[in-house]
């Protein structure tokens, strides 16, 4: 499969279905495309309802039909305005076109709901996208039971982990690659994604993505 950083949260994974993680585009001044130049989308997945992480979603999922995936007060939202939604809460697994979502804890805040991470397992992989949040022990649980292939990680700091956290992060998952995620939007999350790079040192494979910069899985 092809995974896209496409900037911020926003990452895009083209499998045999096509599934979006916090869509953030339009106005997003790093984002590498705009939403009319995103393929056609089978699901979106929602960590939490932060503008910077749901602002295009509603709309992705009203052009393609798509299924949203999100915590259960958001799915209720989504239902309200006639998409369809799987709603969810921490802990749950549901399965979508095939493609299984675990939601797991993140530590943040959020409008209505909880926020949350996901394990997506699809195509014979496990991807772990952790969300807006610090660092957390539950994140060892993520790495016990479901040790990822690929882990996107926050890095920013100031609403996130920082790159020290991020690190941890990466050991406690047992994660194989990581992409740094959530930095250098704007200048309060600026961060150095070569330091995390050498925090993480051994432990994982740090692949460090330009927003529309892809990688195979």
């Amino acid at each position: 499969m092809r995974i896209t950083w496409l900037g911020h949260a926003s990452v895009l994974i083209e499998g045999s279905v096509n599934i979006i993680v916090d869509p953030f585009l339009e106005q997003n001044p790093a984002a590498a495309r705009k939403v009319s130049e995103i393929p056609r989308v089978d699901i979106i997945a929602i960590t939490h309802d932060h503008e910077d992480h749901i602002s295009d979603a509603f709309a992705l999922a009203k052009r393609d039909g798509a299924t949203v995936v999100a915590m259960h007060e958001i799915a209720v939202k989504a239902g309200e305005e006639g998409i369809a939604a799987e709603g969810m809460n921490i802990g749950g697994t549901i399965e979508v076109k095939g493609a299984k979502f675990t939601m797991v804890l993140a530590v943040h805040s959020s409008y209505s709901g909880h926020p949350c991470g996901y394990v997506i397992t699809l195509d014979g992989k496990r991807i772990y996208h952790a969300g807006d949040t610090g660092l957390t022990r539950d994140m060892e649980i993520v790495g016990e039971l479901y040790t990822p292939d690929l882990s996107f990680l926050p890095i920013g700091s100031r609403y996130t982990m920082d790159v020290v956290q991020a690190a941890k992060a990466a050991e406690y998952t047992r994660t194989k690659k990581v992409v740094p995620i959530h930095y250098n939007t704007w200048p309060p999350i600026q961060a150095d994604p070569e330091e995390f790079k050498r925090l993480v040192g051994d432990k994982a494979e740090v692949i460090i993505l330009k927003p529309g910069e892809s990688l195979h899985l």
